[in-house]
């Protein structure tokens, strides 16, 4: 008869076994996907583009082919916003799961004429909440139209460059460089690139997101 209590004690001993096992192996590690959020206008949210040839998707694929393809990019676009416009959704378009941010915002500041005070307090603000929260930025630039005359360049044009240097940040100075003014690369409307703009785009900033995603990374591994 004390041969029959083998069978169960062995279960035991293997249920307890396993358990222990368990308890001692080492946590699951967590994902090593990045995720980046795109905060920007139009130029951003990929206007009146098909659905894979806004500036996030056209980054994302052009990431993957760079050897990032744990790299996800966030399309937080919305036409037509003003840097008052980003501020005021900033808390919800850049989510607790945002590891870095690339903020494309001041185009519609510029062609409303907007007073470039309020446009650079707005950027100092979303700058600094995204700092306060330890996430890596990229600025990219924006340039006043030339119809607006030489005083109002000469506040706005310089609000950017002085911030990023200011902060820290990764700076691309001028998000529409080698595709603005280019009726081959823009849509009607001479302001917003077409699919063919956005690719010429995401070559030239391309090298900077890199950067951004190495400040991401750093700050990943110093948490851990």
């Amino acid at each position: 008869m004390r041969y029959g209590l083998l069978g169960p004690l062995c279960k035991l001993f293997a249920g307890t076994a396993l358990l222990l096992a368990l308890l001692a192996a080492p946590p699951a590690q967590a994902s090593d996907e990045l995720t980046i959020v795109a905060l920007g206008d139009s130029l951003t949210a990929g206007y009146l583009l098909g659905p894979d040839e806004g500036f996030p998707e056209q980054l994302g694929r052009a990431l993957a082919k760079a050897g990032h393809d744990d790299v996800k990019v966030v399309n937080a676009g919305v036409s037509g916003d003003t840097t008052s416009g980003g501020l005021a959704r900033l808390d919800w378009a850049v989510g607790p799961g945002a590891d870095a941010v690339i903020v494309e915002l001041g185009a519609n500041d510029a062609l409303r004429a907007i007073d470039p005070g309020i446009t650079r307090r707005n950027l100092d603000e979303i700058v600094a909440r995204l700092k306060a929260r330890g996430l890596p930025i990229l600025l990219a630039g924006m340039y006043a139209p030339p119809n607006l005359g030489r005083d109002y360049g000469d506040e706005f044009n310089p609000i950017f460059a002085e911030l990023a240097e200011r902060e820290g940040l990764v700076f691309y100075p001028f998000f529409l460089e080698g595709v603005a003014a280019d009726p081959a690369l823009n849509l009607g409307d001479g302001i917003h690139p077409t699919a063919e703009g956005v690719a010429i785009i995401v070559e030239r900033i391309l090298p900077d997101v890199e950067k951004l995603i190495e400040r991401a990374r750093a700050k990943r591994s110093a948490a851990n």
